[in-house]
């Protein structure tokens, strides 16, 4: 069953009505052996599914393959070990069995030595608030009504929240926006949307978290390198599928009239005050009822009766 179109955000119907590939996007396996699968997942793609929802997922993609070279069995299959947001594109992980889940699962901090994302930032609007060239973000994450994470300002906010800390450096900084670097010490949901934004760096294209542009119609937000040791072998492998290069071109070159994004674009529509069909010439002073009861051309004139 799809989604009704009301349901949606403004951007994701964009993409709905404008994205060749809008759910059936396909993912790049870089790697494959008896215990793990390494994919390139594409933006707009769901990691894995959630209650209710119909859409594609990467895990069923992967499933689906394996399905088709006849490997797929009951204990077989990809196994769920870590997430990438649905918009967010990259280097993902599956286990292929349930003992390699339980020890990439119970391992996962040891055994990830590497984790790196690029994502294009908004500039804040006053060069005062610019982050210096490298640093952490160490602000608690809580949760909104939406289950989106965001860092709680309002000191009689009393939402439970949970520790983060993300590792930045700027790799490229321009006039209109910035091209970050990051690693995570924690893995919240939202992480790194919610620790740019709540420092005055919406990333690009991020609809929720209230960003300005949208210059590539996706969020600007890509997990660039996975390096680990292998959860059987212990052998060291590393996996790097960069961003795309237009996004370090779009920095350099700044962006100082940007398209606005659909979402504000039906924001500003929907605040509109709503005109009547004769607003702009004086109102009759005929009744509903009376108006009725007229023919096409007594009705006509008595629309057009001044006050």
């Amino acid at each position: 069953m799809k989604e009704t179109i009301h349901s949606v955000k403004p951007s994701t119907q964009y993409k709905r009505e404008h994205k060749a590939d809008y759910g059936h996007e396909r993912i790049e396996i870089l790697y494959e052996d008896a215990d793990i699968i390494i994919i390139n997942k594409p933006s707009g793609m769901l990691s894995v599914p959630y209650p209710g929802s119909k859409a594609r997922t990467a895990i069923e993609v992967i499933e689906k393959i394996m399905r088709s070279k006849g490997t797929l069995t009951a204990h077989h299959k990809p196994f769920v070990v870590h997430r990438l947001d649905r918009d967010t594109s990259g280097v993902m992980m599956f286990a292929l069995n349930e003992a390699a889940q339980k020890k990439i699962t119970a391992t996962w901090h040891t055994m990830v030595t590497e984790r790196l994302y690029r994502a294009v930032a908004e500039n804040p609007h006053d060069e005062k608030k610019y982050l210096p060239d490298f640093g952490t973000i160490n602000d608690p994450l809580a949760k909104n009504a939406h289950h989106m994470g965001y860092v709680p300002h309002d000191a009689n906010d009393k939402s439970p929240t949970v520790a983060a800390r993300t590792h930045y450096r700027i790799v490229t900084r321009g006039t209109t926006h910035t091209l970050f670097e990051l690693s995570l010490d924690t893995g919240k949901k939202n992480q790194i949307r919610a620790h740019l934004s709540s420092r005055n760096y919406p990333l690009a294209g991020d609809e929720n978290y209230r960003a300005q542009t949208d210059p590539f119609h996706r969020l600007a937000l890509h997990a660039r390198t996975l390096a680990f040791k292998h959860p059987v072998t212990e052998q060291k492998m590393k996996f790097e599928v960069p961003e795309p290069e237009e996004w370090k071109t779009y920095v350099e070159k700044g962006d100082p009239h940007p398209q606005t994004p659909i979402w504000l674009e039906k924001r500003a529509k929907s605040a509109m005050p709503r005109q009547s069909s004769y607003s702009s010439g004086p109102r009759s002073s005929a009744s509903k009822k009376d108006l009725r009861h007229m023919d096409f051309i007594s009705r006509g004139k008595a629309l057009r009766k001044k006050y």
